[in-house]
């Protein structure tokens, strides 16, 4: 038993459980319409019954309905209804206890059905929430007829919507998808007579970190009105050893219970560095049987210094963070576990030590992964943009924030809860009250520090309720939405001094993977420095306004790579700053952005939506991590292009002390590493090229050790006009799946090295496109980079011909 607990514990499941706990994963059937009523869900099949109507599909859990439209270029994402149903065996092993649905979230709006009858609803997408089935169980069972016609087993329907709803958080202006579906983990409980339902452990440090206090509070659910029971509670050091106890017959179960305190001396700290975790065993047994809950626990300080820099443990931290939504290719918000952990395991390698978990309370397997690997967090709920609601609003927000903070109150990685995000955006309706907003906000700050004394609250750019919370962080966007990024650190400055307590979240832009630029800087030349670096209304339109990178830039790796080298290398030169959040680590999907060059997509991350890296992710490594790294800027840029004999930059991200470049055998001497030598901390060459190809390679020393990178690339000479011509090719193929690649030529059949046309593929035949991910590619109606687009196909086995059209070009054909 204990090994297991171990084991759920490192994997990241929510440990209030009873003796038994499952996910339900498989088995289900998915309708994406609304039924004429829940009989249509459950109705039982007869043999010889005519076809009936409408069609179910198979799905497993977690599933998302729009793990495809959300960035189908042709159409608006699916915003309604939708039906999933199973029949599950339930055999509950205690004689009095009770069955229990619970829901890791699920979007927005949900209801529960066994057999016709409903048993629970629940509004809100992020949560999590639990439904008590015990009685609607045994009423369905108590009928012999009706069991004998399921063959013993019990049918669950859940309705899911994710409708547009303005007096619902959050609104349909934010730039991110309202998904819907069980997206995240169903799991099927059951719970003797009296059970734990919640933990309650925030350590508090004592004696200058030599000791620690650890209160620790326990809520009880006792549906089976049990007089009496034994309480014992543990807490393991991160070696497995037991360092203090207690025991307590108990009688009384209603409220919040507070048990004990516990005394540590010596706790070894958490920290990113050294993420120590210690386990909680809380236990209680009764008479209706036996309850376990694990928490983790760690033992930190923070401090936001008045005016100054942040603290963990007393000794100064720069916070270098990042964001995440729950979206994934080809899956929207339906992440599996594996998934978080690749994801959350990238960050960490990129050096993060800080995440905002945007805009809304994620999985628990975020919370433990955040625990176990040492990364910091700002968690929020989920009241973004269009303004105020009424009652019933207002209550969802007060409700989301008081589940959020008492179901990941024990988390030592979280250390701000946020209360909104850009809640000066207007529109969702017709009355837009500063005053009354601020009110609403000083009711959110007020509970959550009710609920929880021991973190701090923040939101993100409402400058009018900037002074209600703890922490506060402004638009701040250099060289992206406003200004260039030289200005980086003067207005970060400013905004800085504005407040007591400063965290920059949210700062970077986008970047089409795959397009490289030799000139990042052209388009911007009409941008002026203008001393402030704030979004505003119709900053991330494409169209109209005022010079800016994101409207007049180009939208390459090579420019982000610079902007990101510029922001890292000036915060290591400031002592105050308490630390920033880079947004975003991957690319998500978003229904304001149709014309993004992937369309519906918003690409500000350093990974693609499929944990593809971007060459960017590496300016990141080279400045916050320790493990020897070196990577030639270009892994995806295969031909370079100008004049012959003209001098191209070759940077090498790396942090390692000094590195040597090699390009096709000749060494083009030693550099030495330098942060505040811009660009890549003067890891640069600058080489003559000729027509012909090339092989890069580094060789980067630090200490004694050594790692080495090779890019290959050929360099163009010839100039070229207006594409005339895409042609069409398979690249390759490898277990059943082909990848064909589209190029633009002119009319002399040289190659279009910046073209950028909107290009779109098609197939027809037995095979599949790959499509719809939201990936470079992955899309069939794709910008292209640098005058070219893949995409793959499922060949299926058989003939395809594939298709790519660019608008005022013959369309190109190739057969599979």
């Amino acid at each position: 038993m204990r090994y297991l607990l171990a084991v759920l514990f490192l994997l990241g499941y929510n440990l209030s459980f009873g003796q038994q706990s499952r996910r339900l994963n498989t088995g289900w059937s998915f309708l994406r319409e609304d039924l004429g009523g829940i009989w249509e869900a459950v109705r039982p099949a007869k043999q010889g019954d005519p076809e009936t109507v409408p069609l179910w599909s198979q799905v497993s859990l977690p599933h998302c309905v729009n793990a495809r439209d959300a960035v189908d270029p042709d159409v608006n994402y699916y915003e309604g209804p939708m039906w999933y149903k199973t029949q599950l065996n339930i055999s509950n092993p205690y004689s009095a206890g009770r069955t229990l649905l619970h829901f890791e979230g699920a979007g927005q709006k949900t209801e529960v059905y066994v057999y016709t009858t409903k048993v629970g609803s629940h509004v809100g997408g992020y949560d999590e929430w639990t439904v008590d089935i015990t009685d609607a169980v045994n009423s369905f069972k108590s009928n012999d007829s009706l069991f004998k016609a399921f063959k013993g087993k019990i049918p669950v329907a859940v309705r899911c919507d994710n409708s547009r709803d303005l007096e619902m958080m959050p609104s349909d202006l934010s730039d991110f998808n309202l998904y819907g579906g069980l997206y995240r983990y169903v799991n099927l409980v059951y719970e003797p007579g009296l059970y734990i339902d919640k933990i309650f452990a925030d350590p508090v440090m004592t004696a200058g970190l030599k000791s620690a206090k650890l209160p620790v509070k326990v809520r009880f659910d006792n549906p089976g009105n049990i007089a009496a029971g034994d309480l014992s509670v543990s807490l393991k050091d991160p070696d497995g050893k037991v360092v203090a106890s207690f025991n307590k017959t108990m009688n009384l179960f209603n409220g919040d219970q507070e048990v004990t305190t516990l005394d540590i001396k010596n706790p070894k700290l958490w920290s990113p560095e050294t993420p120590r975790m210690y386990s909680l065993e809380t236990k209680i047994s009764s008479k209706a049987g036996s309850h376990i809950s694990i928490t983790p626990v760690g033992f930190r300080s923070f401090e936001f210094v008045k005016k100054g820099p942040f603290k963990l443990n007393g000794t100064r931290l720069l916070l270098r963070g990042t964001h995440r939504h729950e979206d994934f290719a080809g899956q929207g918000a339906a992440m599996t576990e594996s998934q978080m952990r690749e994801e959350m395991v990238l960050m960490k390698d990129m050096g993060v030590n800080f995440i905002r978990l945007a805009h809304y309370q994620q999985s628990p397997i975020i919370l433990h992964l955040c625990d176990s690997l040492g990364i910091l967090v700002w968690e929020e709920i989920p009241w973004c943009r269009g303004g105020l609601g009424g009652a019933v609003y207002q209550a969802q927000g007060k409700r989301m924030l008081t589940n959020m903070i008492e179901q990941h109150y024990n988390h030592p990685a979280v250390i701000i809860w946020g209360l909104g995000n850009e809640n000066d955006w207007p529109n969702d309706f017709a009355e837009f009250d500063k005053q009354k907003i601020r009110a609403y906000f000083t009711e959110l700050n007020n509970l959550a520090h009710q609920l929880d004394s021991s973190r701090k609250t923040a939101i993100r750019r409402c400058e009018f309720a900037s002074d209600i919370v703890d922490v506060y962080s402004p638009s701040i966007w250099a060289g992206w939405y406003r200004g260039i990024y030289t200005e980086y650190k003067e207005i970060t400055k400013t905004e800085f001094d504005k407040v007591d307590h400063f965290l920059h979240v949210e700062w970077g832009g986008d970047s089409h993977a795959g397009r490289n630029s030799e000139n990042p800087d052209k388009g911007l030349q009409n941008i002026k420095a203008t001393g402030a670096a704030d979004e505003r209304a119709g900053d991330a339109s494409l169209y109209g306004g005022a010079a800016r990178a994101s409207k007049d830039g180009d939208w390459s790796e090579t420019y982000i790579c610079n902007l990101f080298d510029w922001h890292l290398k000036e915060q290591e030169t400031m002592p105050w700053l308490t630390g920033a959040a880079m947004w975003v680590f991957k690319d998500f999907s978003t229904p304001v952005r149709p014309d993004n060059p992937i369309p519906y997509m918003n690409q500000k991350g350093v990974v693609e939506r499929d944990l593809t890296p971007k060459e960017s992710y590496y300016v990141f490594q080279s400045y916050w991590t320790n493990k020897l790294m070196a990577h030639i800027y270009g892994h995806h840029w295969p031909v370079r292009w100008g004049k012959d004999g003209e001098e191209k930059m070759i940077k090498v991200y790396s942090n390692c002390d000094q590195a040597e470049l090699f390009v096709n055998g000749k060494s083009y001497g030693k550099r030495k590493r330098n942060s505040q030598n811009f660009p890549a901390a003067g890891l640069r060459w600058n080489v003559p090229m000729h027509k012909g190809s090339y092989e890069a390679i580094v060789k980067a020393s630090k200490g004694g050790a050594s790692i080495s990178d090779t890019i290959h690339f050929d360099y163009q000479t010839d100039n070229w006009g207006k594409p005339a011509v895409v042609q069409l090719k398979k690249i390759s193929e490898k277990d059943g799946i082909a990848t064909i690649e589209a190029k633009v030529y002119d009319v002399n059949q040289v190659e279009c090295l910046d073209a950028k046309n909107w290009i779109r593929f098609g197939l027809a035949g037995d095979g599949t496109l790959i499509d719809d991910l939201g990936t470079s590619s992955g899309s069939r109606r794709v910008q292209l980079y640098n005058g070219r687009a893949i995409i793959r196909i499922h060949t299926n086995n058989g003939k395809s011909v594939a298709s790519a059209k660019i608008d005022g070009l013959p369309v190109a054909f190739v057969s599979l």
